[in-house]
């Protein structure tokens, strides 16, 4: 049986394969966030195809730190549907993981950026958060995760990656501040740090965090930054890095099949926490291949499971071997003398 099909077991939470479905912005909510049939379409679509995790789509924790279109977990009113995305993917065989996040100065909504330090970033100026904003940034993100608990999601993800809030504390080039949470390393973790511990107090699943493991530019973190990092996070009580790299700058990098992947070995390895690899990973043998060699834990899929929500179908039938398939299917995905009205 190869890596990429074997069970995967995380704090509480047994994922029946290594797949997992990177999170990625739609834009199909409406101005209230809430889930629509449309999410429920889409991501049912990949439980359907045997994805054993299911990472949604940036969830802001606050309203006025959403993007237009973006899921919100910032009321209660949002978890009846959530719950009922939730109960569809379990249906399946998937688990459901939700992005939590703040787009900070990357938002697409006028008047609204806020950022760690006075930036401009699309042609707008972020405002500083106050110290007592930051408070209510923690204090949102705790609230987060107890509505997401009571929506039935199995695994949490901070995403403090690609420029957004919490990345932006973290990074040297867009963190200036002065106060306690700016500086010096240690400093510019603070905030993550504090998210992470409020979390940890109310949830009692899996965490992972997103990360930037590369910022590319003169003053950006470097993966030695996030392996200190990630063992830090080790410490607090998370279980898995997600790793990607960039949109802190707005300069972007050369991307190759798996570019990001030494990364994620190096923080691995670094670490010892388990990490997620993405970036142009399309091939089952690829995957495998990173499995095989201690380079990640979970293969994160992004576009390649939007062109097609069946990929862990194909990428078993490079592997030369049989998966279960939805009931409805059997006898009919890997033998193909028959047709499927027969």
């Amino acid at each position: 049986m190869s890596l990429l099909f074997t069970p995967f077991t995380i704090r509480n939470v047994e994922l029946k394969n290594r797949i997992m479905m990177s999170p990625m912005g739609t834009l199909a909510a409406g101005e209230d966030g809430k889930v629509t049939e449309w999410h429920k379409l889409h991501y049912g679509a990949r439980a359907l195809g045997q994805v054993a995790l299911i990472m949604l789509e940036v969830s802001a924790v606050m309203e006025q730190g959403r993007d237009s279109g973006s899921l919100g977990i910032w009321s209660d009113d949002h978890i009846p549907k959530l719950k009922e995305l939730t109960e569809l993917l379990h249906a399946q065989g998937s688990k459901a993981g939700i992005q939590l996040w703040l787009a900070g100065r990357k938002t697409n909504r006028q008047g609204m950026a806020v950022s760690a330090s006075e930036i401009a970033d699309r042609e707008r100026v972020a405002r500083v958060l106050t110290l007592e904003e930051i408070q209510d940034v923690i204090y949102a993100f705790k609230a987060a995760a107890i509505r997401a608990a009571a929506a039935g999601f199995d695994v949490i993800e901070l995403h403090a990656a690609h420029g957004y809030l919490l990345n932006d504390f973290l990074s040297p080039y867009t963190n200036k501040r002065e106060d306690q949470y700016g500086g010096t390393r240690e400093k510019r973790f603070r905030l993550l740090q504090e998210v992470i511990t409020e979390i940890r107090g109310v949830w009692n699943g899996p965490l992972f965090v997103r990360v930037s493991a590369e910022e590319y530019g003169p003053e950006g973190n470097r993966v030695e930054d996030y392996v200190y990092y990630a063992s830090r996070m080790k410490e607090l009580g998370v279980d898995l890095i997600d790793v990607s790299s960039g949109g802190v700058y707005p300069d972007k990098p050369k991307v190759y099949p798996g570019y990001q992947v030494p990364y994620s070995e190096q923080i691995r390895r670094g670490s010892g926490l388990p990490t997620a690899a993405v970036g142009l990973i399309t091939s089952g043998l690829q995957a495998e291949e990173i499995l095989q060699n201690g380079r990640a834990d979970l293969i994160a899929v992004g576009r390649e499971l939007l062109r097609n929500p069946f990929w862990p179908r194909v990428a078993a039938e490079q592997l030369g071997i049989n998966i279960d398939e939805p009931a409805p299917y059997r006898g009919h995905w890997f033998d193909y003398r028959h047709a499927v009205s027969e």
